[in-house]
């Protein structure tokens, strides 16, 4: 009997008919994916030759410039792996949000997470110079941003998730992180404030996003967390599907609100905090991708709905991180500069759309 119950569920979230979600579909999606990987491999503020970068990728490197093996193998290599891992979190991240809490413009900052990563790395780069000291270690410069960013999105997450074991309103929830948002907004401003110039001048660099902060050497760290994360998400395919059609229908399914709620949160909390650790504030992706993907597979099954979204989250993420070097030798677009430009249309697309 549950299982008919649960097949009832899968059936019902599909909203479309399941022809739409051809394979040609699917393997548009991953053949895209492989594309924008590579040209992330390809082009650059600097110009290296195709050939190049495919002998230097396979080993075969004799005779080609030393900095153009710097640059493709720790530059633009990991640049792409963390892009392609960073997108696909923050997209997973914004759909278990929206599905949980009902609402389709939550996101991974919206609970204040993203701000948390900031204040923390805020001490650290206007209050403590730079540096951190824990007991007898002392930490400094970009592993004192990792840690400090990663402290404050977790110390974010915990206050959320106590709260969520006395809150068992989805809204007055989603209310309190908005307001903790807001607080570390706040100190934030003040420690702008009162902070050097310098301080100020690097925090912005940091607040601008780049999926360049990640070396080869800190690759293993962050793929390991970002894919704990995502391995969290996908086990929670089946309660997703059930919040769909309403927490009464999920409780009697035999699911826990709370429990799957906190699992969520924990899960989002992981993912936003890693991401925004190594490569700084990213928005619009968690908020845009998953209604992207909806439009695309036309369904509302999480057992689709959720890979379609890990795999259009590091699409759009690899898109744009190419868009930062068109410039070419001009410079690099900053990311939190066209992020906003791919998410903000997509976003007024869905309102219009709920007004009709």
């Amino acid at each position: 009997m549950k299982r008919l119950q649960e097949d009832i569920t899968i059936k019902q979230t599909s909203k479309r008919p399941k022809t739409n979600q051809s394979p040609l579909l699917w393997g548009g999606v991953g053949g895209g994916l492989v594309i924008l990987f590579i040209l992330n491999l390809f082009e650059g503020s600097i110009s290296i030759p195709a050939r190049d970068v495919i002998s230097i990728l396979i080993g075969q490197a004799d005779g080609i410039k030393p900095s153009w093996q710097y640059i493709v193998l720790e530059s633009r290599l990991p640049q792409a792996i963390t892009a392609l891992l960073s997108g696909g979190a923050l997209a997973v991240s914004g759909l278990m949000l929206q599905t949980a809490f009902r609402n389709p413009l939550a996101d991974p900052s919206i609970f204040g997470i993203s701000s948390g990563a900031g204040l923390g790395v805020a001490l650290t780069m206007l209050l403590l110079g730079g540096s951190l000291s824990v007991g007898s270690l002392q930490l400094g410069g970009f592993v004192a941003v990792i840690v400090a960013a990663f402290a404050g999105a977790m110390a974010v997450t915990a206050v959320i998730f106590a709260f969520s074991t006395i809150v068992k309103n989805n809204v007055m929830l989603l209310i309190i992180g908005i307001m903790i948002g807001y607080i570390s907004s706040s100190a934030i401003a003040l420690l702008n404030f009162f902070a050097t110039d310098e301080g100020v001048k690097s925090y912005m660099v940091w607040g601008m996003g780049s999926f360049g902060g990640v070396t080869m050497r800190h690759m293993p760290v962050f793929a390991s967390a970002t894919l704990l994360g995502i391995m969290a998400a996908m086990l929670l395919i089946k309660p997703l599907n059930a919040l769909m059609l309403g927490d009464r229908y999920a409780e009697n399914l035999g699911i826990s609100i709370r429990r799957t709620r906190n699992l969520l949160l924990a899960a989002t909390g992981l993912l936003t905090a890693i991401t925004t650790a190594f490569c700084g504030p990213i928005s619009f992706i968690g908020l845009a991708v998953p209604h992207v993907t909806r439009l695309l597979l036309r369904t509302d099954n999480h057992r689709l709905l959720l890979p379609g979204t890990l795999l259009c989250g590091s699409a759009v993420a690899l898109l744009c991180n190419l868009i930062c070097f068109m410039p070419g030798e001009r410079g690099v677009i900053p990311l939190g500069a066209v992020t906003p430009l791919m998410g903000a249309p997509v976003i007024i697309y869905v309102i219009m759309k709920g007004r009709k």
